[in-house]
């Protein structure tokens, strides 16, 4: 992961800090959905690695996982484009011009913390119905 070096001075104004802000917390989401995007392929291959019993048994987990990577790509490539269009910040000459981009940062955030939302849930799941496998096949024997 890339640190990113975005220095607030002083001399900067609040939109300025709003968006080095934005710039960050934008290639923190970035960041952030690429390494989801390992891990949904890792636990894809897991589940294709699986017994074909297990396999049915984690169908639809299985399905929900393919879903997200899916949607995690699609959001993932909006960010992406809406950071190569954040080159343009520096030739905003009025207020509303800033204002639009700042507005499009927030449909950003609120789709990323959905997405995200969604994705925990999903493993959260995954993760419970497994733990309840084991157990019940530790206490099968």
């Amino acid at each position: 992961m890339e640190a990113m070096n975005i220095e607030i001075h002083a001399h900067d104004n609040d939109v300025d800090v709003a968006h080095k802000i934005n710039t960050m917390e934008l290639e923190n989401w970035i960041n952030h959905l690429t390494y989801v995007r390992k891990e949904l392929s890792s636990l894809i291959a897991f589940y294709h690695a699986q017994p074909l019993e297990k396999k049915l048994e984690n169908e639809k987990a299985t399905q929900g996982f393919e879903m997200k990577q899916i949607e995690n790509d699609v959001i993932l490539n909006q960010l992406q484009r809406f950071k190569d269009s954040r080159g343009s910040i520096a030739e905003c000459q009025d207020m509303q011009c800033d204002m639009s981009f700042i507005q499009e940062h927030e449909k950003c955030r609120r789709m990323f913390l959905y997405h995200v939302d969604k994705y925990r849930k999903l493993k959260d799941t995954f993760f419970k119905d497994l733990q309840g496998n084991i157990g019940t096949s530790n206490t099968i024997s």
